[in-house]
């Protein structure tokens, strides 16, 4: 029994093997979940070859595959701590939407850096490794999924290692040492002044917004030296290159800005 029990195994594990040594006969989605009608992370091209994902299960027709990072995701700005990581359990998201699929769930000490700001939502990198699903048998393209208020990713060129193609969107690479949420960077928004005539005064007397008026950060200006009074860039659309950091009370981040210029 153990034998017969044994030889079964051997050969499920081949199967599987082959599997994911096989090229993929067209273009695939790879989903979050093993589910047509989830979001798709990214596509992987015909021809490319996925690593299966070692100790992953899925039922039927379906195939669990080891995807690289970093991966571009989001995450509202109160979802941060003070330290800007992401807090363990909050919805990582596909885009900077509430209705937008989630790429995964933040875990503890989540190795996440921020590459940008999007009014009340935070542009991250997440380093790890994911899994994703992908159809089994294909015969054709697979078309993109149709759910609401999620955007299908691109289609995108697979590198070399494992025919795998860079996740839909993907991050730049960044340094994810322990200090890697506070090296400097830039970002792109309007200029806006946040004094105003008989209200108390904000933190910092300049922030940048959204195109919606949303302030994405403050700016801390000591460190700034312009051409120009500061006055004469409010209302533009700037780059600002500096290193983020949590406000006092850590519910707004505050960008030490070295440089500003019109965009």
């Amino acid at each position: 029994m153990l034998t017969r029990l044994g030889l079964l195994l051997a050969v499920l594990g081949a199967n599987l093997h082959n599997l994911g040594a096989s090229p993929l006969p067209a273009t695939t989605a790879v989903h979050t979940k093993p589910d047509a009608g989830s979001p798709a992370i990214t596509y992987l091209k015909a021809g490319s070859e996925p690593t299966p994902a070692a100790g992953a299960s899925a039922p039927d027709g379906w195939m669990p595959i080891q995807l690289p990072g970093p991966f571009e995701g989001y995450v509202e700005n109160r979802d941060l701590t003070k330290a800007l990581d992401v807090k363990p359990g909050v919805n990582i998201r596909l885009a900077p939407r509430a209705d937008a699929g989630v790429l995964a769930v933040a875990e503890k000490d989540e190795k996440a850096t921020i590459t940008g700001l999007r009014g009340k939502w935070t542009q991250i990198s997440l380093a790890r490794p994911l899994i994703g699903y992908i159809p089994l048998a294909s015969s054709g393209p697979t078309p993109p999924p149709v759910t609401s208020g999620v955007s299908p990713a691109p289609q995108v060129p697979a590198p070399a290692v494992y025919g795998v193609a860079t996740p839909g969107q993907a991050a730049p690479t960044v340094d994810h040492g322990d200090s890697g949420s506070r090296l400097p960077r830039h970002f792109v928004g309007i200029l806006v002044s946040t004094r105003r005539p008989l209200a108390p005064r904000r933190p910092y007397d300049y922030a940048l917004t959204d195109v919606t008026g949303r302030r994405a950060a403050y700016l801390d200006l000591a460190n700034l030296s312009l051409p120009q009074p500061i006055e004469a860039y409010v209302g533009q659309e700037v780059t600002v290159f500096g290193a983020p950091r949590s406000s006092a009370d850590g519910r707004d981040i505050v960008i030490a800005v070295d440089s500003l210029q019109r965009k």
